[in-house]
């Protein structure tokens, strides 16, 4: 690759030139040699004169301009404007004829000239050359997203040139935009236009577009959707809906809370479709039996209608809740206590319920009290099993197996069967944890007050399937039922009824106490620590009782 602005070889002089066409030796003598220069005199000069330097306005070297050298000791070399000023050589006069002289002062000339050409090309840059390719300079960057080197031609292979079989135009496309000369000499080509990186400006444009659709977008959204939220009709099925789904509102949830629940189970489209159709319906936390895709106005009334629905209460027994369910669904009596019966393995119980070949009811402590779909045409084992599944749901959320080994019980059933026990003897949920302690305390073997026996009257009403009070100590003591607490030790041998939610937990946290006794007067239930206590607050009872 050549220089910058310089040629390769020999170069014919150029009329503007300085010493082309010295008239001074017979205008018979050029020198190729010589590179082409920049022109920095006014016009063609000749060696013979120079109007800058003459005096008087003109000045001759022997006789005429652009003549042989005369006599005197005359300037002979006049000097360009531009360049700097050298002392004139002195020749010694020759006789008149004689040309050694003037070869000698030609060559001092020429050496004069080329010291001249040294100095110009030390402050200016030397012209560019037509017969040479433009090679690319290093050029500063000025591209924000520029971060890769301007890109360089081959040895050899001019950038950007017609032929060049390369694809370069992602390199053209980062060189810098710095502006060039628009000529590179006389018959030179032109200078590349400066070109602007289209490329990355496209990228930038795409990146900004994008970001300002996601903004438009975006607040298009929230703004669609806050008017929606606030003034729009909330989105609705239509219709009945189709198939059936079963839903749990837990206790305590409002009605945006139950819309999310029947939303996610695909029963509503919206929250606000249900909520704007409940707005002054009273709806009761339970288990509901619902069609999918439903309208909000269809599933608030299915959910308010109490003739789909069936309530089951805290601390019922199996055989209250199977003659419930005939009842609501028209069937005849002991429809549902069959199925009970032959269906139990078929219900969804869990693997700890059935451990006692005693247990009389399975399903006992599994038919949880909740609010169930029953509606015309449901099935008692769909009923059922909605109940055992509540159940499973509920007793999941809790540690019981962890609980019951704290307690010092056997198994979950057992723990169980205590909550059923406090939901049984206990007036008020205020009753409950302490009603848990004195199971616990007459559990243990150092009991002395009733040696090991829990004797509560709930466990022969079970027995016997009633709910008494007047029952007299040798009436109790005399049924051999294993349960029957007043015949044999410990807990019988599954719940005795379907507890509750406070009752389960009073019988997982018991409030810390020595009570072994309690009576309840008057829906208040007091507490004692022995026997002589407990005797003075039977004899109030008793007296409470008479006529």
């Amino acid at each position: 690759m050549t220089e910058y602005g310089r040629g390769s070889g020999s170069q014919p002089w150029h009329p503007d030139d300085p010493l082309y066409g010295d008239q001074g030796y017979s205008g018979q003598q050029q020198h190729p040699q010589q590179s082409q220069q920049p022109q920095y005199g006014h016009g063609q000069q000749q060696y013979g004169w120079d109007p800058s330097q003459s005096q008087g306005g003109q000045q001759q070297y022997g006789q005429q301009a652009g003549g042989t050298y005369g006599g005197g000791q005359a300037d002979y070399y006049g000097t360009p404007d531009g360049f700097p000023q050298h002392p004139q050589p002195q020749h010694p006069q020759q006789p008149h004829g004689q040309q050694p002289h003037a070869q000698q002062g030609h060559q001092e000339a020429q050496q004069l000239h080329q010291a001249q050409q040294q100095a110009q090309q030390q402050q200016h840059p030397a012209p560019y050359q037509p017969q040479q390719e433009w090679s690319e300079p290093d050029e500063e960057k000025i591209s924000l997203f520029d971060d890769l080197p301007p890109a360089t031609a081959r040895p050899g292979e001019p950038d950007g040139e017609p032929g060049d079989d390369r694809d370069d135009r992602d390199d053209r496309d980062d060189e810098d935009d710095e502006p060039r000369s628009r000529s590179r000499g006389r018959g030179g080509k032109k200078s590349k236009k400066p070109k602007k990186n289209k490329r990355r400006s496209g990228t930038a444009c795409l990146v900004v577009a994008v970001v300002l659709l996601g903004v438009v977008g975006g607040g298009g959204y929230l703004a669609y959707d806050y008017w929606q939220t606030h003034f729009g009709a909330a989105p609705d099925y239509e219709g009945q809906g189709s198939g059936q789904v079963q839903v749990e509102i837990p206790k305590g949830a409002s009605l945006t809370e139950m819309g999310k629940v029947l939303q996610e189970a695909g029963v509503v489209k919206s929250v606000g479709a249900f909520t704007n159709a409940a707005a002054k319906k009273a709806i009761q936390p339970g288990t509901y039996t619902l069609h999918q895709q439903m309208s909000g106005a269809a599933a608030v009334e299915m959910m308010t209608n109490a003739g789909n629905f069936l309530t089951i209460a805290e601390g019922r027994r199996a055989v209250q809740i199977y003659a419930a369910i005939d009842g609501k669904l028209g069937l005849p009596a002991g429809t549902t206590k069959d199925v009970a019966k032959n269906r139990a393995k078929d219900l969804g119980l869990p693997a700890w319920a059935n451990t006692d070949p005693k247990i009389r009811d399975p399903l006992e402590g599994f038919l949880y009290p909740s609010q169930y779909s029953a509606g015309k045409g449901t099935k008692p084992e769909t009923i059922l099993k909605q109940m055992v599944a509540r159940a499973n749901e509920n007793y999941a959320k809790q540690d019981l197996e962890g609980k019951a080994r704290e307690l010092g019980l056997k198994s979950p059933l057992q723990l169980i069967t205590v909550a059923s026990l406090v939901n049984a003897e206990g007036m008020t949920h205020d009753d409950f944890r302490k009603m848990a302690r004195v199971i616990y305390n007459r559990l243990k073997p150092t009991n002395v007050e009733t040696n090991g026996k829990l004797e509560f009257d709930s466990t022969y009403n079970y027995t016997k399937n009633q709910s008494k009070l007047d029952l007299s100590p040798k009436q109790l003591r005399a049924l051999d039922d294993p349960y029957n607490t007043y015949f044999y030790k410990g807990l019988p041998p599954g719940p005795i009824g379907n507890p509750g939610e406070q009752a389960l937990k009073a019988a997982m946290d018991p409030e810390p106490g020595d009570w072994y006794y309690f009576v309840s007067i008057n829906e208040k239930t007091t507490f004692t620590k022995n026997l002589q206590e407990h005797q003075k607050l039977v004899d109030e009872f008793n007296k409470s009782r008479k006529p």
